[in-house]
């Protein structure tokens, strides 16, 4: 038995949830996975997984050699990377979890001119859903967190700031008129993420954080205004903006290249909602593989990597 194969093989299983994803993920037979499992479990004389017809679970033997076995192969390729970085391209592949909104929109357009970089790079990217936490499953994990602090014992490099914007297309304000107040939006349909149905208040902050010269308030909170429409899918929300059904709120990395071509128009250009921070997160090691701080520093060097919103700043450059 090839146990360095099999820990690796493991951990893949573990990773993509079956055995028929790690084969998959691994270019290997189905039933060459299988007996790789097998085979490490009769090697250790323990059962380190209950397989089931619908799922996976690891026995607590399994999770602790689990944990062992991620130490052991980051420790191997930090050692592989240590060797390496100073001879060789950064090269191999490299697993990123993402926000789908995220990846569509900002991170696919980089791709091109990092794979002219770095050609022996190959990138499998996981855009699941949300990504609030970092997942130590992949090589970087894309994270947008609000107020909170990022969670765990990770590396985390900040790539920007992203600020929710109320926008709307210039058709359905030229029909319904340009709300000059937060109290205005509430006489207009809302193109709203589904989490409004819980949260019944919207608050916006004056954009430039100071109170106004008229004397009212630099924070308003008003109750969530009538949907027209109300999804948890982010790029139904922009489509349907567009397309004139209501004002939405977007974070500016989704809405910039409408408002920059004139698709969107900004509302209350003085507001804005809450606030993202974007971070490209690595598990903590001593050495980072050459191939992963690659990416990472590429992902800096597009977005700017400080504590400000690079897309409303493109946006309005290009007024």
């Amino acid at each position: 038995m090839d146990q360095l194969r099999a820990l690796r093989v493991f951990v893949r299983v573990i990773a993509e949830g079956s055995f028929a994803g790690a084969a998959r993920a691994l270019d290997l037979a189905p039933a060459v996975v299988t007996r790789s499992v097998a085979e490490l479990e009769q090697h250790l004389g323990a059962r380190l997984l209950n397989r089931t017809s619908r799922r996976l679970a690891l026995t607590e033997i399994g999770q602790a050699y689990l944990e062992r076995a991620r130490r052991i192969l980051g420790e191997l390729d930090d050692a592989d990377a240590l060797a390496g970085a100073s001879t060789r391209q950064p090269r191999g592949s490299l697993r990123v979890l993402c926000p789908p909104a995220f990846a569509v929109h900002q991170l696919a357009g980089q791709l091109p001119r990092f794979r002219s970089l770095y050609p022996a790079l190959e990138l499998e990217i996981s855009a699941p859903g949300p990504v609030d936490a970092a997942d130590e499953n992949f090589d970087v994990s894309i994270v947008s967190v609000g107020q909170q602090p990022l969670q765990g014992d990770f590396i985390a490099r900040r790539l920007a700031r992203s600020t929710f914007v109320v926008c709307a297309a210039p058709g359905y304000l030229d029909r319904r008129g340009r709300p000059m107040h937060p109290d205005e939006l509430l006489q207009h349909d809302g193109v709203l993420p589904a989490v409004s149905a819980v949260r019944r208040e919207l608050t916006l902050y004056r954009d430039d954080g100071t109170a106004p010269d008229d004397g009212s308030a630099s924070v308003v909170t008003i109750p969530t205004p009538p949907a027209a429409l109300s999804t948890s899918h982010i790029d139904m929300l922009l489509a349907a903006a567009v397309a004139g059904l209501g004002i939405a709120g977007l974070p500016s990395f989704v809405a910039d290249a409408a408002l920059r071509d004139g698709r969107l128009e900004r509302v209350l250009p003085h507001w804005r909602g809450l606030a993202l921070t974007l971070y490209a997160a690595i598990p903590t090691r001593q050495h980072v593989p050459a191939r992963t701080r690659a990416l990472v520093d590429f992902l800096v060097q597009c977005f700017g990597g400080e504590d400000r919103d690079p897309w409303l700043s493109a946006t309005a450059s290009s007024r």
